[in-house]
């Protein structure tokens, strides 16, 4: 089988506007208009995103609903670099920093929520 990698997962948000100013201001994601609705792309990844006026494939048997999606983001620094990140945003960080175990290894987190109540994580490597 030939090696496969992570295109895209798919969230659910409840308020276009909110929803875009934070995953682009707090998570760093480039928005990409679609049709319906918006996509917010990392790099070579994306969330692909259903909300108001997107009616979603009827593929999945349970939908996703707003605030019921857990991601994790690599921080690309000091874990203290994304708790003043956040805490400049203005973003409540329910738990951490704590050691969590991730795609790379051993890393420290912090966890905090997206406006629709979503669990979102800032994962670093870095020691």
């Amino acid at each position: 089988m030939p090696p496969t990698k992570l295109d895209h997962c798919v969230i659910h948000v409840a308020d276009w506007e909110r929803s875009n100013k934070f995953y682009a201001e707090v998570l760093g994601a480039e928005l990409v208009p679609r049709p319906a609705g918006w996509a917010y792309r990392f790099g070579d990844k994306q969330l692909n995103v259903h909300g108001p006026g997107v009616k979603p494939a009827e593929v999945a048997r349970l939908p996703v609903q707003p605030g019921n999606s857990d991601l994790c983001f690599e921080w690309d620094g000091p874990i203290a670099d994304a708790i003043a990140h956040l805490r400049a945003h203005d973003v409540t960080i329910e738990r951490g920093p704590m050691q969590r175990f991730g795609a790379k290894g051993p890393g420290t987190s912090v966890y905090f929520r997206d406006p629709d109540g979503s669990l979102m994580e800032f994962m670093s490597y870095r020691p």
